[in-house]
């Protein structure tokens, strides 16, 4: 049974009209832009990830970092960390780890583009989807290495429906190809890379029925070379994170309306609303119809995202992750038919209007943070090198608050001390299994490996005398161990006037010098 290859429609670019392809490149262009025009992106981790940079290009220079030390081993989670010291030899770490995003976000789009040119052989609905959830919670949140490895994921599916028919030596070699890629790239990308790819061989199995040593042999091709890269993984000392697995079922409804904008939650929940409205229309309009192994990838996806931990081998969020890449790779197996001209076209302004607001969501929020940034990095120099620095934030639970997922880009910003200060700052992301920076001996105690700013209230009960049981290990001592104190958030009048000294503040961030106590007081 030949695979299905719907015919491309004469006179048109991929099937699709002139004036479409142009407005998804004016489309794609403009998704660009938060990137394109800001020198630190406003996402909750970047800043972080560009911190680390800086410790990696300095490394074995007479300016390494006092307070870090770079470990290498085979951690299934260096894309970053491999790609932009080698960039950064020719242009600064900044611009390097910029352009390490924006290649993310092109191989995220054309990844998903690719998969529906090899499926269908057109360019229809794929492409605009992938700018619709390019600013979704993982991409927005600076998840870099797992959109960079998506983004090859998608491409290595690509290739590997083209080819399926091909000889095994090929696509034994291009797989292994992108095995290796991904594996060092980000292990949950490979996951998604090898679940699809499973479905894929499932559905061929299932309908064309080949002998059993054929069947066998494809699922070898597929497991050998991960198989391999998990042994020298193995042998060679590596690891895949730390932290236990998390599961958390009452958190999954909400994960959902969550995807689609990571700046802000309601414009998120309505943008899935009107996305699942419109898949339903079209369904009971017979204006779907999946494809190949449509169907099955939809499911095996759908209860994948329901099985998932939450947390898993210290990466968070895994289970998000999986309607991100399901929105990247199921479309690509759909044929879209609108039932009536006015029905598609109605469709088209829907899908457009929650692409644009989302858009715009993210230009907003990039303009915001073009001038908090700018404020933090002059704030900087209010510190001496070689200074201990703390991070605090202003709400009060445990973590940032979810009211406003736009006040998240300043909550790891605070660690860009460690590259403009040589500065120590725990909250700098030293997990073992996933970077390869680890805080020197005599500060180990002082370091969280993956966390983030502690709430404000409970550093004040820990300065004035009072338990708490939720305040983490490192910050038992705080006033006496930190030099400096970041307040990251909603900005907030001075917790603590009698033991904090203002330097410098923003709509955003405030910091303090820690006056230190003397006996008796």
């Amino acid at each position: 049974m030949p695979a299905e290859r719907p015919e491309l429609i004469p006179g048109r670019l991929w099937g699709t009209s002139p004036p479409t392809v142009a407005l998804f490149a004016l489309l794609f262009v403009i998704a660009l832009l938060p990137v394109l025009t800001m020198p630190i992106p406003a996402m909750v981790d970047y800043p972080n990830h560009l911190a680390r940079m800086y410790i990696l290009v300095r490394d074995g220079t007479p300016q390494a970092h006092p307070f870090y030390r770079v470990t290498w081993a085979l951690y299934p989670n260096l894309a970053m960390d491999l790609v932009v010291p080698l960039v950064a030899r020719i242009t600064s770490v900044e611009l390097a780890t910029r352009l390490f995003l924006l290649a993310s976000q092109i191989l995220t789009i054309t990844g998903a583009i690719a998969i529906e040119l090899a499926v269908k052989r057109r360019f229809q609905v794929s492409g605009f989807l992938a700018l619709l959830v390019l600013y979704s919670v993982p991409f927005a949140w600076g998840f870099v290495n797992f959109q960079f490895a998506l983004g090859i994921a998608l491409w290595g599916i690509a290739c590997w429906i083209v080819l399926q028919d091909r000889a095994w030596p090929l696509r034994l070699a291009l797989h292994t190809l992108f095995v290796t890629l991904l594996f060092g790239a980000h292990l949950f990308a490979l996951g998604l890379y090898g679940f699809t790819l499973g479905i894929h061989e499932l559905w061929r199995a299932r309908t064309r029925k080949p002998a059993l040593p054929t069947t066998m042999a494809r699922f070898l091709t597929l497991a050998l070379p991960a198989l391999v890269a998990f042994g020298v993984m193995k042998a060679t000392g590596g690891a895949v994170g730390q932290e236990g697995t998390a599961w958390n079922g009452q958190t999954k409804l909400l994960m959902v309306f969550a995807t689609l904008n990571g700046y802000d939650l309601w414009l998120s929940t309505g943008g899935t609303v009107i996305l699942v409205g419109l898949i339903g229309s079209a369904a009971m309009r017979g204006a779907v119809r999946p494809i190949q192994s449509g169907c099955w990838l939809a499911a095996g996806l759908a209860a994948l995202f329901v099985v998932l931990p939450t947390r898993l081998f210290d990466t968070s969020f895994v289970d998000l992750r999986v309607t991100v890449a399901a929105l990247l790779i199921v479309p690509g197996f759909i044929v879209v038919s609108p039932p009536s001209r006015a029905w598609g076209r109605l469709a088209a302004v829907a899908v457009l209007g929650v692409t644009l607001v989302n858009l715009a969501s993210a230009l907003t929020v990039a303009a915001i943070y073009r001038g908090e940034y700018a404020a933090l990095v002059a704030s900087f120099g209010q510190l001496k090198p070689g200074s201990r620095v703390l991070v605090g934030h202003s709400g009060s639970g445990e973590d940032a608050p979810l009211g406003d997922l736009s006040d998240y880009p300043i909550y790891n910003a605070a660690t860009l001390a460690v590259a403009y200060a040589d500065a120590f700052v725990p909250t700098l992301f030293t997990s073992i299994g996933k970077q390869p920076v680890t805080v020197i001996d005599g500060y180990r105690r002082l370091a969280v490996p993956y966390g983030g700013p502690t709430a404000m209230v409970i550093l004040r009960d820990i300065a004035e005398g009072r338990p708490n049981a939720d305040a983490p290990g490192y910050t038992r001592t705080w006033t006496e161990d930190f030099d400096y104190l970041y307040v990251v958030g909603p900005s907030a009048p001075n917790p603590m006037p009698g033991l904090l000294v203002p330097l410098a503040a923003s709509a955003r961030f405030a910091l303090y010098r820690i006056e230190r106590r003397r006996p008796g007081e």
